[in-house]
């Protein structure tokens, strides 16, 4: 079940993002927009920029199955500073989150999952993915996606949502 809400969303969720920065590309150029312009910028300033929020919604999805799985997650020094820099970081953590299998969550239910910011309070595996990872992931990418959106990128929901399992 964790599996099920986890990997496969995740991954993509990242790839939405990823798509999504592939578009901020050449609309930076079209518009003579410095990209770095597009990577500081922020929707209130007391928010982190877009480049922390691909940060973090990586590190959200990728520390987030390790603390379930006890898989060792891929380790980024936080120093991009290019559009092409994240897209490598997003895709470094989508290829960890393919190899995790769904036996890699044995027990991750019961699991007690704590952080240092959490004062030595924990959650158990399935309280951490449904009332933290999943939320936190999700508000990171939205956040993403409404600081492109903000400033000009003609991005839409279709974008966000990603393809759909439709059936007929």
């Amino acid at each position: 079940m964790i599996y099920d809400i986890t990997i496969p969303q995740f991954t993509k969720m990242l790839k939405n993002l990823d798509a999504i920065l592939a578009k901020a590309i050449p609309y930076a150029e079209a518009k003579k927009i410095e990209v770095d312009v597009l990577l500081n910028s922020r929707l209130a300033p007391d928010q982190f920029s877009l480049l922390r929020q691909i940060q973090i919604a990586t590190d959200t999805a990728k520390i987030g199955v390790s603390k379930l799985t006890g898989k060792d997650a891929p380790v980024h020094d936080d120093k991009e500073t290019t559009l092409p820099q994240l897209r490598a970081r997003i895709a470094d953590t989508i290829t960890f989150l393919s190899s995790v299998t769904e036996k890699d969550f044995a027990g991750a239910h019961e699991r007690k999952i704590t952080t240092p910011r959490w004062e030595n309070k924990f959650l158990l595996g399935h309280e951490y993915v449904v009332q933290h990872t999943i939320p936190n992931l999700y508000f990171h990418v939205s956040v993403a996606y409404e600081i492109l959106r903000h400033n000009g990128l003609d991005i839409g929901k279709k974008d966000y949502l990603g393809a759909m399992p439709f059936r007929t």
